[in-house]
């Protein structure tokens, strides 16, 4: 209001200077003109004010017409801009509600500030509800701790992804995969959207899965336990039968018959802890004593199929990984077994296993002297439902690399045709205090 004021203003002062000049201009110069006649200066003086309104006439025309054509076109570029504008609020609004994943807007407190209707159906909750609440609300300390680690990182400009688990009202709980993202105004962070999306089936159905798979490796490894627990039972049996013939006892029989008896009682044990079904608990675990373990087990099959196994451990200190071990006894069930069944039968088998420290990482490496593989197969592996086997389903190294990826790992596969294979299983260190 006050620029129009000013406008206004000069566009009035600068009309009376101008009908000014023009009075005192004109006067000098019909003076000058007339020479004395009256006339001519009574002629001059009676059009001189039709003349000045003629001129002011044109003179403002053309300077509204300018204005004004400037006024329109600038007001139907904003219009154009307006339309744009609504089309694109239109767009992001329905990008926002309609979301399959729910959508959270969170200012620089963590509050929230508008939720779409599937982030209202994940917390169960109405927007009304939720608009005092803090998201933290729905976490447990050590998710909070995790999740504020991300926020604060967001802030900085940089999104992030990562899982966590929420809990609702009536002890339900929900693990979400969560994307934060930065809201940048004029360059300066304003805000986080926070994008989610309920994985509990999923993870649930993926568990089963890998709980189906070790199933499945259980069975196919009985056979060669029970082959492996018949020759000590064997010896166990011939020795009983040499006492009850002689009527005396040889300590150094007992004594291998203790030996025996103890690998009996170390191999079903092993059977057993694979085949519970058990929470998935990550904790500390020395990697070299899983493969140990699991190298008991596999060379019951390993002897069958005339294969010898050679284990190279770390023997400078103890490696410990973040992980839950049965899943990880699985991982290399299923490496050490495709590796013993790659090599033909007849020919001299040898499967080589190393625990060695790279770069923070605990590096197991598994190689065989096999039949190898063609590059093209080496793409697929990990393809569920993939198999070059008459009777795989293509699960069990699908699994391995899910169970791998979720211990923050990597799998990596090398092979042959004719030579061999190899395999490097590589997982983060932590420092066990």
């Amino acid at each position: 209001m006050k620029k129009a004021k000013e406008i206004a203003l000069r566009v009035a002062l600068s009309y009376v200077l101008l009908g000014t000049l023009w009075v005192i201009l004109s006067d000098y110069f019909s003076v000058i003109l007339a020479h004395e006649k009256l006339n001519l200066y009574i002629y001059f003086q009676r059009f001189k004010g039709w003349f000045f309104i003629f001129v002011t006439g044109v003179i403002l025309y053309l300077l509204v017409f300018r204005r004004t054509k400037d006024v329109i076109e600038s007001n139907e570029q904003l219009k154009r801009k307006e339309r744009q504008l609504y089309i694109q609020h239109e767009h992001y609004h329905s990008l926002f509600k309609h979301n399959p994943d729910g959508v959270f807007e969170l200012d620089l407190q963590g509050k929230i500030m508008a939720v779409n209707p599937e982030a209202e159906s994940l917390l169960e909750a109405s927007y009304k509800e939720l608009e005092d609440i803090n998201l933290g609300e729905f976490l447990s300390e050590d998710d909070v701790k995790t999740v504020t680690e991300h926020f604060i990182q967001t802030l900085t400009g940089r999104g992030s992804m990562f899982e966590t688990s929420i809990h609702l009202a009536g002890k339900n709980s929900k693990i979400l995969r969560c994307s934060f993202i930065p809201i940048i105004i004029s360059e300066e962070v304003t805000g986080v959207f926070v994008i989610a999306r309920d994985i509990t089936q999923f993870r649930k159905n993926e568990e089963m899965m890998i709980a189906s798979e070790k199933m499945s490796v259980i069975g196919q490894l009985a056979a060669a336990v029970a082959h492996e627990i018949r020759n000590p039972l064997t010896s166990l049996k011939g020795f009983i039968q040499l006492m009850q013939a002689t009527g005396s006892v040889n300590h150094d029989h007992l004594d291998i018959m203790h030996s025996e008896v103890e690998r009996i009682d170390l191999i079903s044990g092993e059977m057993l802890i694979l085949g519970k079904q058990q929470d998935l608990h990550y904790q500390p675990e020395n990697i070299g004593s899983i493969l140990r373990q699991v190298i008991v087990l596999m060379e019951a099959q390993a002897n069958i199929d005339n294969v010898s196994i050679h284990y190279k451990p770390y023997e400078i200190d103890p490696l410990y990984v973040m992980a839950e071990a049965n899943q990880l006894k699985q991982v290399c069930i299923n490496i050490i077994k495709n590796a013993v069944e790659a090599i033909p039968h007849g020919q001299n088998g040898k499967v080589s296993i190393s625990l060695n420290r790279q770069d923070g990482e605990a590096l197991v490496i598994v190689a065989d002297n096999g039949i190898g593989m063609d590059p093209e197969r080496i793409e697929t592996i990990g393809e569920p439902f993939y198999s070059t086997k008459e009777k795989g389903t293509g699960l069990g190294l699908a699994i391995c690399k899910k169970i791998i990826e979720k211990h923050q790992g990597k799998i990596v596969f090398h092979s042959e045709k004719q030579k061999g294979t190899v395999v490097e299983i590589s997982l983060p260190l932590i420092e066990e205090k």
